[in-house]
């Protein structure tokens, strides 16, 4: 190992504790514990074995770790300070926290807003560097190099480790790619529920419909992007309303966390500071950051009993297989007819939101497909 090497491992080693009082910090922090929606239970994940979770996909999967009326929370895309606030602030209202998938390029370009997510207790993990609207299309090498390049960049963004946890774009997931994050110890999630946020602009039908599938389903993962207006603006309606209708909220968490590649997190860190001394030749001058609204928020007195039970999860690995037993080479993911269903827009509705313009593949330009119903298709 190269000095280069050892000192970047070092600094992430040396960060793990951060992370680890900050988050603690962050869980203990409630203003209205009686009422709010809270967090039932959290899910320790042991990431080593490279797990699977959730319904969409054609590959063998861990078994369902949420109990009936049981919602793990989760959003794609981001960070984009605009939507990512006021979702954090409705979460934190309700006191409850969800699990993060974040873009590199986002994170890069707005990495106060990762710090802030992670600050408020949150879950991070990464959604590949540039978004390719389906990964298993590019070459192994170039899959395997927006994994590591979407990991090094949020985690730098960070500036502490985040949690091995990856959702694919589109959820175009496969065999050879599955093998892979399983080497590097990286727990996979797609989804239960698709919340269609990416074609629905009206937050109230997105409430209504994002609610009805979680009754459907009697609870699941529910995909949410940071990225929407409309999911920003429908989230407290939802939350909300999952109180009222006695849904728990799950925390994922990680039991370990994620050790980027030391080259790329140094070409992240040198292409950082080569922006930086641009800003600074330019006669860009950085305004003064005010202290972080979450860092204000009085300790809860939530009493022992209250406190959230801990399952510890600890799959063993396994080698990923169609549902027939054969090695996995479909081109498109396998859903049953109710994800199918759950996957349609809303009246067939297709919504524009302007920025984050990702490029397309073949195949993809269908508004009603499920990559983009999955990815912010915009």
């Amino acid at each position: 190992m190269t000095r280069s090497s050892t000192h970047v491992s070092l600094a992430f080693a040396a960060l793990l504790l951060g992370t680890s009082l900050s988050s603690a910090h962050a869980a203990d922090t409630c203003p209205h514990p009686q009422t709010a929606l809270g967090v039932s239970r959290i899910v320790d994940i042991d990431a080593k074995s490279g797990p699977l979770f959730g319904d969409f996909t054609k590959y063998e999967k861990e078994p369902r770790f949420l109990g009936p009326k049981e919602v793990v929370l989760t959003f794609d895309d981001g960070p984009m300070p605009k939507h990512t606030k006021p979702i954090l602030d409705a979460l934190d209202k309700f006191c409850t926290k969800a699990t993060f998938f974040y873009v590199g390029e986002m994170a890069t370009a707005y990495p106060d807003m990762v710090k802030e997510v992670i600050g408020r207790g949150h879950t991070v993990g990464s959604h590949t560097w540039s978004h390719p609207m389906n990964l298993r299309a590019l070459s192994l090498e170039k899959a395997e190099d927006q994994i590591e390049r979407g990991f090094a960049a949020v985690a730098l963004a960070a500036g502490q480790p985040i949690a091995p946890f990856f959702r694919f774009p589109g959820l175009s997931d496969s065999g050879p790619l599955l093998e892979y994050l399983q080497r590097r110890g990286v727990a996979s999630f797609t989804v239960d529920v698709v919340s269609n946020d990416s074609y629905i602009g009206s937050p109230q039908r997105l409430a209504q419909r994002t609610i009805d599938l979680l009754e459907k389903m009697n609870g699941g993962i529910v995909l949410f992007h940071d990225i929407k207006a409309s999911t920003a603006a429908a989230l407290p309606n939802i939350l909300a309303e999952l109180k009222k209708r006695g849904f728990k909220i799950v925390q994922m968490r990680s039991k370990t966390t994620f050790e980027p590649l030391p080259p790329l997190t140094a070409e992240l860190e040198a292409k950082r500071e080569k922006s930086d001394a641009k800003k600074t030749a330019n006669g860009e001058v950085a305004k003064p950051k005010p202290a972080p609204s979450y860092a204000s928020i009085a300790p809860s007195t939530l009493e022992a009993a209250s406190e959230p039970a801990v399952t510890e999860l600890a799959p063993d690995a396994r080698e990923r297989v169609h549902a027939g037993g054969t090695h996995a080479t479909a081109s498109a993911p396998v859903v049953s007819s109710e994800a199918t269903d759950s996957a349609q827009p809303l009246h067939r509705e297709r919504v524009r939101h302007r920025g984050h313009r990702r490029g397309r593949v073949a195949g993809s330009n269908d508004p009603t497909s499920l990559s983009h119903a999955v990815s912010g298709g915009n």
